[in-house]
């Protein structure tokens, strides 16, 4: 059960993230997502939106322990960590 329970803490991180790059590049850049993210690579601004939209695993981490799951909220930090790394290499 544990490892349900942080695999769907991870799968909540993840979308979480990519639901703030979604927010982020529709209502400030007003591009579609896809244009966006292309030009924002092209500019090599792309692990800052990857940052941006890890402020709403901020948002799910809080909810997460508030329901008193903390097994989902570790999945949602692994969550941020791997996504962390991957903007390292970005």
């Amino acid at each position: 059960m544990n490892k349900t329970d942080l695999l769907i803490g991870f799968i909540i991180g993840i979308l979480a993230s990519l639901l703030g790059m979604f927010l982020y590049i529709t209502l400030v850049v007003h591009s579609d997502f896809m244009a966006g993210i292309q030009s924002m690579k092209n500019e090599g601004h792309l692990g800052k939106i990857v940052t941006l939209g890890s402020i709403m695993d901020l948002i799910a981490f809080g909810i997460l322990l508030k329901m008193n799951k903390e097994i989902m909220a570790r999945g949602v930090v692994l969550a941020v960590i791997m996504l962390t790394i991957v903007t390292l290499f970005l």
